[in-house]
């Protein structure tokens, strides 16, 4: 369907449709409703979607979609809207499909450590909902209080504790989806491992182009006897990355190691004031490790040691869990922060290997210099997970696209030096135009493949995730071209 066609579109029987399907109350039109919905986390691209639509249930879903089919019109699914790659970034001419309402956690199995949520239920409700019972869900990202798991499924989100435990993939045991077509499926089951394909494996971080899940089956853990959180601070970035380094190299995996700079750190301070961040370090570790109370008291004593013998100036322990939480407070806010000392940020999200943490943030500081930009460091230190926040004014004319080339700049030395364009944040409309710097042409070809096999249409949350000649720039166009001769739909 060209711009011309989708202009033309007469959606007067297609909200009678939705209307029919799934009630004329869960159909939004108007204009200043559908305003709320024309972005997601990644603020600076906006497009109102022509209508959304609320579901309930699973049914609703399907027929939603269905009517998509049928109309052949293009669908984006959001949950909470919290993602800040613009994978729920509506396009023009579409229908946005908003989970937030399914928000029921339909059953809870202690004995077999699992958890039946619906895809709008919010990430932190699903340990509030154990956690009497002595189990948690791992997977933590700093926007967990708001965030919701359908969400964290496109995704595949991460969050301070998946250096021990993983990411969202490692925590989904099963699926059910609306397929494209608005076939109803069944992904994985209520065990670790099912027979054929890992069908769930591939759906999980699929960004909404193979479908919407409709109900998530979560593993949930038994929580720690013991918990102890240190925070160790530096002279230098350096420092801190060696002792990461050193950590990890002695095969020691503590359940979170994060990293703050000197500004993220001083911007907390100010916001939040934990007065537990010394602000003239340039560099803070906050270490946490789990398990019984004797192991995490020795190797509480190791990780102290190596972060000295690497020059940690001072070291806090925490064991109480009201300090606990105080230390991570500033973390879990950072991003938040960066709003007092600018009016707007851009973050990125690359992945590098631990042994080039030093080397890559002084590349960054240089970049962020080069390009007349302050970069403020926040991240997941133990698994290399960056996330550089660039501070700038997007009243000013041409600065956003100045920070996303200093963003891609960024991107290409993650990749450079071994690593990844992506660690949680996905990558949606912001990074397509990088994943030809990562992926051969075959790669891609293979990729856009498997989503045509599940949408033929390509009805689901087009020009998301992979390149096209029709969203990217010359260069990445050129590749698009190789591995995309034909034009996509949308």
């Amino acid at each position: 369907m060209t711009v011309a066609e989708r202009s033309r579109i007469d959606w007067a029987p297609i909200i009678d449709a939705f209307s029919a399907a799934i009630g004329s109350d869960r159909v939004v039109r108007r204009k200043e409703e559908i305003l709320v919905y024309e972005c997601d986390g990644l603020t600076s691209y906006r497009q109102r979607p022509a209508v959304v639509v609320l579901p309930k249930t699973t049914e609703q879903v399907a027929a939603a979609v269905k009517i998509c089919d049928r109309f052949q019109v293009p669908f984006v699914a959001r949950g909470a809207g919290t993602g800040l790659s613009g994978g729920a970034l509506p396009i023009e001419d579409s229908v946005l499909i908003v989970t937030a309402t399914m928000n029921q956690i339909l059953s809870v199995d202690l004995d077999n450590q699992r958890v039946v949520v619906q895809p709008g239920v919010i990430n932190n409700w699903v340990t509030q909902a154990v956690s009497g019972a002595g189990f948690y869900y791992a997977p933590d990202p700093s926007s967990q209080s708001v965030c919701s798991v359908g969400g964290n499924v496109a995704e595949n989100s991460g969050g301070v504790h998946c250096l021990k435990y993983g990411v969202t993939t490692n925590h989904v045991l099963g699926l059910k989806v609306v397929l494209p077509t608005g076939d109803i499926v069944n992904l994985g089951g209520e065990v670790a491992e099912t027979p054929g394909y890992d069908l769930c494996g591939l759906f999980v971080g699929s960004e909404g182009t193979l479908g919407i899940a409709t109900e998530i089956t979560l593993r949930i853990l038994k929580a720690p006897q013991s918990i102890q959180v240190l925070l160790a601070d530096f002279t230098s970035v350096e420092a801190a990355g060696a002792a990461v380094s050193a950590i990890t190299s002695a095969g020691i995996i503590p359940a979170g190691l994060e990293m703050m700079d000197n500004f993220s750190l001083n911007a907390v301070e100010d916001v939040v004031a934990t007065n537990c961040y010394p602000r003239d370090a340039a560099a803070i570790l906050l270490i946490e490790i789990d398990g019984l109370p004797a192991e995490v008291e020795a190797t509480g004593d190791r990780i102290a040691n190596l972060c000295r013998q690497n020059g940690a100036r001072t070291i806090t322990i925490a064991t109480d869990a009201d300090e606990r939480l105080r230390l991570w407070k500033g973390r879990k806010a950072a991003f938040a922060a960066m709003g007092k000392l600018s009016p707007d940020y851009y973050v990125q999200d690359g992945v590098i290997p631990r042994t080039q943490l030093p080397y890559v943030l002084k590349e960054i500081e240089a970049l962020g210099d080069k390009h007349g930009y302050r970069v403020a460091n926040v991240f997941h230190a133990g698994d290399g997970n960056l996330h550089p926040l660039i501070l700038y004014d997007n009243a000013i004319p041409g600065q956003l696209e100045q920070v996303e080339d200093l963003g891609g700049d960024i991107l290409k030395l993650c990749v450079r030096v071994g690593g990844s364009i992506s660690g949680e944040h996905g990558i949606g409309a912001d990074k397509r135009c990088y994943m030809p710097d990562m992926f051969s042409p075959t790669d891609l070809e293979t990729m856009s493949w498997v989503r045509k096999a599940i949408d033929p249409e390509m009805l689901a949350n087009p020009t998301k995730l992979l390149p096209t000649p029709k969203t990217c720039g010359e260069a990445a166009q050129n590749q698009a071209k190789a591995t995309f001769p034909e034009v996509e739909r949308y």
